[in-house]
């Protein structure tokens, strides 16, 4: 797949010599914002992503100075609760969260409400020290609306989200980073390589292991010990059934490179 057209409000590019799918929303001038277009094209980017079989993870990042400083108020002025209702935003966030493949944020400059919301449907978060998170929407008479409270608050708890969302503050990377919120520190301007080279790494190792992992994270996250204990118990025990474990354990054995194929 080529790059799409500068002129897309979301380019996306896939990158299958490294396996690698990158999506960037494309709004520099508003400086990402993310309107009801933005929702759908990401999604679609990455539905496409999580069937292309070259595709063995994704970055999504925002080009410019941002990520996405929040949701497009604009569309918002008119908007009524039935039509909010009828927009069913969450169908496109959903594609985000369920992906099976590992989704890398890259965030430089703003990630806020709706930017914020997006980076945290991430698996894995890449920010800038110059990056400045935030939940800004009850300064608008509104409140986050797409995991800005359920997500931060199992990403940071209870008090620091509270905190954040109650007072719409936005709270630098670092600070973020020490809460859990940030997987990695970057140097400004270098969050989307950083982001890009993890992306490379782990599409090196073997898919079907990968997309276990994932699975037995997310999923195990808010389930009773036991129950998640015994998803990951599963999944350690379907592996061993595949091309990639026997490759994986002949390649130790014989001191040489692995190469995963994804079966």
């Amino acid at each position: 797949m080529r790059p799409a057209s500068d002129q897309s409000l979301v380019v996306v590019e896939s990158r299958p010599f490294d396996n690698v799918g990158l999506v960037e929303i494309n709004r520099p001038e508003v400086r990402n914002a993310i309107n009801l277009e933005v929702r759908e094209k990401l999604a679609a980017a990455v539905a496409s992503f999580s069937d292309d079989a070259e595709i063995r993870s994704i970055v999504i990042a925002g080009r410019g100075p941002n990520f996405a400083a929040g949701a497009d108020v604009r569309a918002f002025e008119k908007l009524g609760s039935a039509d909010v209702l009828l927009q069913r935003t969450h169908r496109y966030w959903d594609v985000i969260a369920k992906c099976p493949k590992p989704v890398i944020a890259a965030v430089e400059g703003f990630a806020l409400g709706g930017g914020c919301e997006l980076a945290m449907h991430a698996d894995i978060i890449v920010a800038a020290r110059t990056a400045t998170f935030g939940q800004p929407e009850v300064k608008l008479g509104l409140m986050p609306g797409a995991g800005g409270t359920q997500r931060l608050l199992r990403a940071i708890g209870k008090y620091k989200t509270l905190m954040l969302v109650l007072t719409g503050d936005m709270f630098p990377a670092e600070d973020a980073e020490r809460a859990g919120l940030v997987s990695m520190l970057t140097d400004e301007g270098d969050a989307l390589r950083q982001a890009l080279q993890i992306a490379q790494k782990i599409s090196r190792l073997p898919p079907l292991a990968v997309e276990q992992i994932k699975e037995a994270v997310v999923n195990g996250e808010d389930a009773p010990l036991e129950t998640a204990l015994r998803l990951e118990r599963k999944a350690f025990q379907l592996l061993f059934d595949t091309a990639d474990k026997r490759e994986g354990i002949a390649a130790f054995l014989e001191k040489r490179k692995a190469s995963f194929t994804g079966r």
